[in-house]
């Protein structure tokens, strides 16, 4: 039911669809737009406001262990600038884990499993029948709990607290509390 309610969320947002339509247009493997994407969303509609809060980025994750190259995120980036003028962020997750020390993901989905918030990790894309599908490997109930989780894959309470306070997370969202 929860899921559902994100699906339709997100398919009364013109935003967000034109940007999964963009996104998908790249023809990406195993892709979604994840972190702030979906989360600022719920966030924005559990407080009931009018407006949907801006976003830094755009987050669209994929995974091609075969290219694993930078470069072609930012050749992505620019290609979606070009389809819909929105502050893209492309993201490999085949070399992501060299970042955080983990080892190697075999998907975007465990890639996403591993950040810092269980909030924050929660993707969506367009299947090929033009259909919203979530990738929540965490589950998505933490996110209607006003509440900003510590993963406990993380483990570490101390990024949580900056990205929380960086984001100002809690003055844009008041009712949101911290729990670790």
């Amino acid at each position: 039911m929860k899921q559902q309610q994100i699906k339709d969320w997100i398919s009364q947002d013109v935003m967000r669809m034109q940007a999964l339509n963009a996104a998908q247009q790249l023809g990406l493997d195993d892709w979604c737009l994840a972190a702030g994407f979906v989360r600022n969303l719920v966030w924005d509609r559990l407080h009931n406001y009018r407006h949907s809060t801006p976003l830094n980025d755009i987050d669209v994750i994929y995974f091609n262990p075969q290219q694993p190259d930078a470069d072609l995120d930012r050749e992505y980036e620019q290609r979606l600038r070009d389809l819909l003028p929105l502050p893209w962020s492309v993201k490999n997750q085949a070399r992501m884990h060299l970042k955080h020390q983990h080892p190697p993901y075999t998907s975007s989905s465990e890639a996403i499993s591993y950040w810092v918030e269980t909030e924050t990790a929660i993707g969506v894309r367009l299947n090929e029948y033009q259909q919203l599908e979530l990738i929540a490997p965490l589950g998505v109930d933490a996110l209607f709990d006003f509440s900003i989780t510590l993963n406990p894959k993380c483990g570490k309470p101390e990024m949580l607290l900056a990205r929380a306070a960086e984001k100002k997370w809690t003055e844009i969202w008041q009712d949101l509390h911290i729990k670790m």
